[in-house]
């Protein structure tokens, strides 16, 4: 989770059905970062959410 409202700089990309912030970018630097658990990997659409959030 992070808190919010973010600083300026940074922008949520996701969040869940509950408004808490799943993924979020710097608006200047290549920076991302996401909220996801390891062993997600192993349900049915684990990886394809992965896939999905590094190729974009």
């Amino acid at each position: 989770m992070v808190k919010n409202p973010l600083p300026p700089s940074l922008e949520a990309t996701a969040v869940d059905e509950n408004g808490y912030i799943m993924s979020l970018r710097h608006k200047i630097y290549d920076v991302r970062g996401v909220q996801y658990h390891p062993e997600s990997v192993m349900t049915s659409f684990g990886k394809t959410i992965l896939k999905n959030w590094l190729e974009n």
